[in-house]
């Protein structure tokens, strides 16, 4: 559900030579920049911004360059998001889950047996909910923090910093409590990877986060009865709910009951 967050971020500019290689120090894209890099992403599409983004600036302090930085930075982290829903979706649809319980009460095979994705959401605990919500917060703060950033060396991603750079957890397991892994590169696959090589990773990755954005959205659209050329035969469970709204009324938090007023969960 998280991926459908932003997702039209994904048709934003594309990304400077020079954050390709992710070798040199960090300079903020240009439009310049975003049109040659374009056809190295798509060569036949190339430069397409019909809604201009990153093309104005508003004051002194939201330049066009901070404004590029911000959409190139939410591109990459949905398109990761996206990737990972997009997989799990399909496990998920498949009726595949973890042999243990969630509580005391309820077990992984309770919510994968509720239905599709979008059901088996539906079917969490309000707890479990907010728990993921939570977690979800925590590490948004952990990744905009100047402070914690400047630790690895490193900038906001609107103020000279790299698009979709995720920084360590070393300063939390030097003062909070140790943790095994980094959220980013968690067994430094990239750490001593050659520029070239990061290079193409990283057209890689925007691409795929691209392409993942259009699938996962698809399968949700087809859940609803819409038809999806090649999703419709693949027999994906529908859903009777509403996939923009996170809550239901089984929830019972406040607020959410009125949103579920206005039909199609409060959003459109």
């Amino acid at each position: 559900m998280l991926s459908l967050v932003n997702a039209p971020l994904s048709f934003s500019g594309t990304v400077a030579p020079g954050l390709a290689t992710r070798a040199a120090a960090p300079v903020m894209e240009t439009i310049d920049d975003l049109k040659e890099m374009a056809p190295k992403l798509n060569p036949i599409v190339g430069y397409y911004n019909p809604l201009s983004l990153g093309e104005t600036s508003i004051g002194s302090a939201y330049d066009s360059e901070a404004a590029i930085g911000y959409l190139r930075h939410a591109e990459i982290k949905h398109g990761r998001i996206a990737m990972a829903a997009f997989v799990g979706y399909i496990v998920q649809a498949n009726g595949i889950h973890w042999p243990w319980n969630l509580t005391g009460q309820i077990s992984h095979a309770d919510i994968s047996a509720a239905g599709g994705p979008a059901d088996q959401w539906d079917a969490l605990p309000t707890a479990a909910k907010l728990q993921i919500f939570g977690l979800i917060f925590m590490l948004e703060v952990w990744g905009e923090g100047s402070t914690v950033l400047a630790g690895d060396g490193q900038k906001h991603y609107m103020r000279g910093g790299k698009p979709g750079y995720y920084p360590s957890f070393d300063l939390f397991r030097d003062t909070v409590h140790p943790l095994p892994f980094n959220l980013f590169d968690p067994f430094g696959f990239s750490k001593n990877a050659s520029p070239e090589k990061k290079a193409k990773g990283l057209l890689a990755e925007i691409n795929n986060g691209r392409l993942a954005m259009i699938g996962i959205m698809g399968f949700v659209s087809a859940s609803k009865g819409l038809q999806v050329p090649g999703m419709d035969s693949l027999g994906i469970p529908a859903y009777s709910g509403e996939v923009m709204a996170p809550f239901s009324a089984s929830d019972k938090l406040p607020f959410v009951g009125e949103m579920l007023s206005f039909g199609n969960g409060g959003y459109f």
